[in-house]
């Protein structure tokens, strides 16, 4: 990598960013699906500064229980203090603790870099909710009465339970959907929010972002056996379903459903279709009138043919120029290159190179970066 990183320090000259670092990430035997999502993660600026900013806060980091956060944080501050510009890291550590927290990722199979990133970001949001949980009991002294069983105490405010806590994984990349339903006697709209941490959309040939985020929203009939329960009418009625965004997140990630259980052939196939997603993103299908507006900085890429095999790599955008990660491996490229990840419009193309997970940031928050 000494020569790759001096070559990459000559090809930005005295544009290499003030105080940023490029390092690839070693591979330990099929963990391309960690590195691509962990470089993703690094380059997402407020996840990044938030987590060296809770690790800064740690008073006594030996002290404290070893777990994903801490290993996470150590990982990163490792990067963000190298004295070198480029280079590679082993994030030994971090990865023997994923294997050890969660079985799926074991073995030396190949690895979803979706469930990966989706185990991740749940596994620091319940770290984040004990600790929180822990000071505010040691805090409280709270009578044993007041606790439930398992040790969490759950606030009341006037019988009904406290808002769940927001930690500043949530203020990153939660965003909220509504799920109305309209019953089509009564016309009555029953709405329920839920929360979400990334949208997973199911892809069409030769679409884009835009037209798979229309889909998503799109209004569906429940008829026949699918018929809804409506509370007004007391019984079961056709009703009309649809999905939309009531709060967009700051860090909106889309995972694109490339990998299809096939019922005739008995397994997962891989769907190369060209989805093409903008380096710029309006998203519209949001309660609000107003636009929101998001910048893309990163895609995990899936390069192989099928769902079993195949490799990760990721591109990311970093003080506007975009960079190629792949494990040891970083180059920069061009913008245009994050084009050749769109899919391809015929079923075997020589091409496999897929867009897999995008990050894009709001640009509401960019200015505050």
């Amino acid at each position: 990598m000494g020569a790759a990183g001096s070559k990459l320090e000559k090809a930005l000259g005295d544009q290499f960013p003030e105080g940023e670092r490029y390092f690839g990430l070693e591979n330990f035997g099929n963990t391309c699906y960690c590195n691509s999502v962990l470089q993703a993660l690094y380059f997402c600026v407020p996840f990044r500064e938030q987590l060296l900013e809770y690790f800064g806060n740690v008073k006594n980091p030996g002290d404290v229980e070893e777990n994903l956060l801490t290993c996470l944080a150590e990982l990163f501050m490792q990067i963000s203090t190298q004295k070198k510009k480029t280079g590679v890291i082993a994030p030994k550590r971090f990865v023997q603790r994923v294997k050890k927290e969660n079985e799926l990722f074991r073995g030396y199979m190949h690895q979803d870099a979706h469930e990966f990133l989706n185990f991740l970001l749940n596994e620091l949001v319940d770290i984040l909710e004990k600790e929180a949980n822990s000071a505010k009991g040691s805090k409280e002294n709270s009578s044993p009465s007041e606790k439930i069983p398992n040790g969490i105490h759950v606030g009341q405010a006037n019988g009904v339970r406290k808002e769940p806590l927001v930690t500043w994984v949530h203020k990153n990349f939660q965003g909220i959907l509504t799920n109305e339903t309209k019953c089509l006697r009564c016309e009555t709209v029953t709405a329920r929010d839920e929360t979400f941490l990334d949208l997973s959309l199911d892809i069409e040939q030769n679409s884009s972002i835009t037209s798979c985020l229309k889909n998503f929203s799109s209004t569906e009939t429940l008829n026949a056996e699918d018929k809804f329960f409506c509370d007004k009418c007391c019984s079961l009625q056709e009703a009309q379903k649809r999905m939309k965004i009531k709060k967009p997140p700051h860090i909106l990630v889309i995972h694109l459903k490339r990998f299809k259980y096939m019922e005739q052939l008995g397994r997962y196939k891989k769907l190369s279709y060209r989805v093409v997603f903008p380096l710029e993103l309006k998203l519209t299908n949001t309660m609000e009138d107003a636009d929101c507006e998001y910048s893309l900085f990163a895609v995990v890429v899936h390069v192989g043919s099928g769902p079993n095999h195949g490799h990760y790599v990721s591109l990311v955008k970093s003080h506007n120029h975009w960079l190629f990660f792949d494990d040891e491996n970083v180059e920069i490229i061009d913008e245009s290159a994050v084009q050749t990840s769109f899919g391809s419009a015929q079923e075997y193309a020589s091409n496999t190179d897929h867009g897999y997970i995008l990050f894009y940031e709001s640009l509401a928050t960019n200015n505050d970066h």
